[in-house]
């Protein structure tokens, strides 16, 4: 059976390897992949975006656990979701709300039942003691429904969805990466009829004339457009980063204008 693994930096290393070793002492034959660990600190939306455009491409079966998780301890709840045969654990905070919304949830627990956590469970490590043992019995067939009580329902982020106006599209920033690339809600489906060559994007003082093929279109240093491998409208910086040269963050307010003839 197959485990991801999706953290933010505050459970790099040793706190990683625990959860690890949680899940091997309880099932030695799970194979465990790491999606990353390297999600912004308690930055919840950028791990639920992360978790959304990773699951697609692991097979139907696997249990992803995705611990971005700034509320540990608190009364936010520790959560299993079942969609068909894939399942999503982590807490109920909206990190695992976007892939759940591609996934089509069936079945969802709260983890609340004490003998699939470790004993006694710490209030500020519920990854190591909640979220990994869970997903180790799982994957030795436990039914989700054995680990506690039923849920109706489950905490949603809102992705904000861009605005049209006439030829203009108002979105924003919704994620940066570790290059400073600038990821916006403006998706390729919104841009469709819209020729590359005819697309002015702003962000700030930043304008861009056209939406390139890839990053190397642009000169060294220089801003480029372009839709990503998540399907989304990027502004980078070929060779560079375009966080550090525009001063941009997340939220940002993202222009993309279309200019002439149809």
């Amino acid at each position: 059976m197959l485990i991801t693994l999706t953290t933010d930096f505050g459970l790099r290393d040793s706190f990683v390897g625990t959860m690890k070793g949680v899940i091997a002492a309880i099932n030695p034959q799970a194979r465990v992949i790491d999606v990353t660990h390297g999600i912004p600190a308690q930055d919840v939306m950028a791990g639920a975006l992360t978790l959304r455009h990773s699951i697609r491409y692991f097979p139907r079966g696997a249990i992803h656990v995705a611990v971005v998780d700034p509320g540990v301890g608190s009364a936010r709840r520790p959560i299993l979701i079942r969609c068909d045969a894939t399942c999503l654990i982590g807490p109920d905070n909206g990190v695992l709300s976007l892939a759940a919304g591609v996934l089509k949830p069936v079945h969802i627990v709260e983890l609340s039942n004490p003998a699939y956590r470790l004993q006694p469970s710490s209030t500020t490590f519920h990854a190591r003691d909640i979220f990994a043992p869970a997903a180790a019995h799982l994957s030795l067939g436990v039914a989700p429904a054995a680990f506690g009580m039923k849920l109706d329902d489950f905490f949603k982020l809102a992705l904000p969805e861009p605005v049209r106006r006439h030829d203009t599209l108002e979105g924003e920033i919704i994620y940066i990466d570790a290059f400073g690339n600038l990821f916006t809600n403006i998706e390729e489906h919104e841009l469709t009829g819209w020729p590359g060559d005819r697309v002015e994007i702003a962000v700030g003082p930043v304008h861009i004339s056209g939406i390139s093929p890839h990053y190397a279109a642009a000169a060294t240093g220089g801003y480029v457009a372009l839709v990503n491998s998540w399907g989304l409208l990027e502004i980078a910086v070929n060779k560079g980063n375009a966080q550090q040269s525009s001063g941009a963050a997340v939220g940002d307010k993202v222009t993309a204008v279309f200019c002439g003839g149809r």
